[in-house]
């Protein structure tokens, strides 16, 4: 499922970097101008291992948009959501039209700064629930939603205000208060539209809270901790309650969470480097290539030389 990766495809790790004179930590443009950025600084074959959130709304045409190995088709009305760490490949053939939206992780989750004496450690509670279920809004989110026409309507509008807004000269601070609080009302309509479909239910707040460290440790140290007990030990919890909270929240145990991530990291290096195995298995922290070999089968349901090969096939 997807096409043939060419041969000069390389993976570029891309951040959170707009143009010196903008300092939001939330940017929106046409597409129109990636384009044009496209045109600058990169070729059309580059895949972009990216370290923000990216939401893709196309409002005319169609087009093919890779995210970890799935290529997926895409016509007006469809919203691609792209998180931290994916790869991800535009298609910037045909004439397709549409919004991008790319906003720093920690945007959507303004730390609790030291509160003023009115701010009442209840309030402060309820802020904190508040921003966890925004949270829970963007990861419940499939990578893909074909929005109906209504809802195409709303969205649309909301993104073109965003972008003028992120024009008005306020300070910073401001701006910010104004963006966030568009963002949320943003992924809260989108998180409406997939729980009507799906009648998905909101995870409790203390599951969100230990899914959101358990994830964060993960990226931070699957290449090092294969073993959900180093987890659990870090996040001062129990290996049950861990894996109830991952449950909860990403439908998997917190051993199969942390498989998922080990396989994708694999699938990465085979697909887009021409590492040799042994490599490859020594960078993701397994003693013998043998039991890299044995757990990406289990996985994936192949050998790493066969699932390089059916990549390299495409």
């Amino acid at each position: 499922m997807g096409n043939k990766v060419p041969t000069d495809a390389r993976i570029v790790p891309v951040y959170y970097e707009p143009a010196t004179t903008y300092n939001l930590d939330l940017e929106v443009f046409p597409v129109s101008a990636l384009r044009q950025r496209a045109n600058t600084q990169c070729g059309a074959h580059t895949i972009e291992h990216i370290e923000f959130y990216l939401l893709i709304y196309i409002t005319e045409g169609r087009c093919r948009h890779m995210v970890d190995f799935e290529t997926i088709a895409c016509a007006q009305g469809s919203l691609l959501v792209v998180r931290p760490g994916q790869i991800q490949r535009f298609d910037m053939s045909g004439n397709w039209q549409g919004w991008i939206l790319i906003f720093r992780p920690e945007f959507l989750q303004p730390l609790l700064q030291s509160s003023p004496p009115f701010f009442s450690q209840q309030k402060a509670t309820a802020t904190l629930v508040a921003e966890l279920e925004i949270f829970s809004c963007l990861e419940m989110l499939p990578t893909h939603l074909a929005l109906n026409e209504d809802t195409q309507k709303a969205v649309l509008e909301s993104i073109i205000r965003m972008s003028q807004d992120a024009q008005l000269k306020f300070d910073t601070k401001t701006l910010h208060m104004l963006l966030r609080n568009q963002l949320h009302a943003l992924l809260i309509r989108l998180y409406l539209v997939q729980a009507d479909n799906e009648k998905v239910e909101t995870s409790p707040p203390v599951f969100l809270k230990r899914f959101i460290a358990y994830r964060l440790a993960v990226e931070r140290h699957f290449q090092r901790w294969h073993q959900v007990a180093e987890y659990a030990k870090h996040l001062a919890c129990s290996e049950k309650s861990l894996s109830r909270a991952t449950h909860s929240v990403a439908k998997l145990s917190a051993k199969a969470f942390l498989s998922k991530r080990i396989s994708l990291e694999a699938q990465r290096l085979l697909s887009h480097t021409n590492l040799p195995i042994t490599n490859i298995a020594d960078s993701l922290g397994f003693d013998e290539a043998t039991n890299f070999i044995k757990f990406f089968r289990r996985e994936v349901g192949c050998s790493p030389g066969e699932f390089r090969q059916q990549h390299n096939d495409r």
